[in-house]
């Protein structure tokens, strides 16, 4: 939580690889990149690669590259959100998008939220990376992108977006084209039922 390790993380892991057993860290929180949970990780005497840590956003762009390849994308997201979509080959545009992408930002303004509106009336396709309600951190709790979705909706007239990062389908296939690992071989662990548990529960692994 924030900067603190949560009691007996490190056991816990350790416990899983002793068993034999693998494990990757999946976050929903699209305002930083892998390398930045890295360094945070390793902060706290947690060391893993790129290939431990994935989030909504690194779905967001399997889903681009698999449906919307070469299309113009207008994102909303934080500098390290759109740093990660360009080096992964996904053109970003401020007008003339073809489809509209909403992550956790913290670095959210007005303007953004009008384009955004602007570009859903016209009829673009509408992504969000999650759906998250509330973000916990030190001290309680920050607005997370269902809480934006909300508002969006209201100014839209009820537009939703398309959800790919957990509880959703996406998450899942994913970890499952990533990892090679079997659905059923997998189980999520985390600390929210209608995100985490319900991923496993609802596609065919565990939650």
């Amino acid at each position: 939580l924030g900067d603190k390790i949560l009691s007996r993380s490190l056991e816990f892991l350790k416990k899983v690889e002793s068993s034999g057993r693998d494990f990757i860290f999946f976050t929903n929180n699209s305002s930083k990149s892998p390398q930045v949970y890295i360094e945070k990780l390793k902060k706290m005497n947690c060391f893993i690669d790129k290939s431990q840590i994935m989030t909504s956003g690194d779905v967001t762009k399997e889903y681009l590259d698999t449906f919307y390849k070469g299309k113009k994308v207008y994102l909303v997201g934080t500098p390290a959100l759109e740093e990660s979509f360009k080096e992964d080959g996904v053109t970003l545009v401020e007008e003339g998008a073809d489809l509209a992408i909403l992550g956790f930002d913290t670095t959210l303004t007005y303007e953004k939220l009008v384009k955004l509106c602007n570009y859903i009336r016209e009829g673009k396709p509408y992504i969000a990376t999650h759906k998250d309600i509330n973000c916990p951190v030190e001290g309680g709790f920050i607005p997370d992108v269902g809480s934006f979705c909300a508002l969006i909706s209201l100014s839209t007239g009820g537009a939703e977006p398309r959800v790919l990062g957990k509880p959703n389908r996406e998450t899942v296939d994913m970890i499952v084209a990533k990892t090679g690992w079997k659905r059923e071989e997998i189980a999520f662990v985390g600390d929210r039922i209608y995100t985490d548990v319900a991923t496993g529960v609802n596609n065919g692994a565990k939650g």
